[in-house]
């Protein structure tokens, strides 16, 4: 099993992070405009992804753990089938004026070049949820930057 991992520095207390991580409305203002579901422990988030106007897929998350300002995990139960049976986890962390989020996207088979690029993904939204919490403006999918530079991502 592999997994990807990342760290990301907000500047931020983590209570502000936590809020956009554990409900829709934050998630859907970093990551897909086209979040669904209910953000509580047992429930179930649906998120779906577009390009151009058509849908290119999505993800069914069962939500595991929320923690307010420590954790949120997730158990990725629809999607591709390199996903289904993953977990990602957000950590937190306070380190002075910032909140430190450990990311990890957990039990990958096997590095193949599906996980290269949603590796490069994770960093962009990331860095989406970096710049909502600290400006107010996420780049959520349909927005996002693409980077597979040959698929529709």
């Amino acid at each position: 099993m592999v997994d990807i991992l990342h760290r990301v520095g907000i500047k931020a207390s983590v209570d502000q992070v936590y809020q956009a991580l554990a409900t829709r409305e934050g998630l859907a203002a970093w990551w897909t405009g086209n979040t669904r579901g209910e953000s509580k422990t047992g429930g179930l988030l649906t998120f779906t992804f577009s390009a151009n106007g058509a849908e290119i897929g999505g993800f069914d998350m069962q939500v595991l753990e929320l923690e307010p300002a420590r954790r949120v995990l997730w158990q990725v139960s629809g999607g591709p089938e390199e996903w289904v049976g993953t977990q990602i986890s957000f950590d937190l962390k306070q380190s002075g004026e910032h909140a430190i989020v450990m990311f990890k996207h957990l039990g990958w088979k096997e590095p193949m070049e599906f996980m290269h690029h949603c590796s490069t993904k994770w960093a962009v939204y990331l860095m989406s949820l970096k710049s909502l919490v600290e400006t107010g403006m996420g780049t959520p999918n349909p927005n996002d930057p693409h980077v597979s530079g040959d698929g529709a991502d």
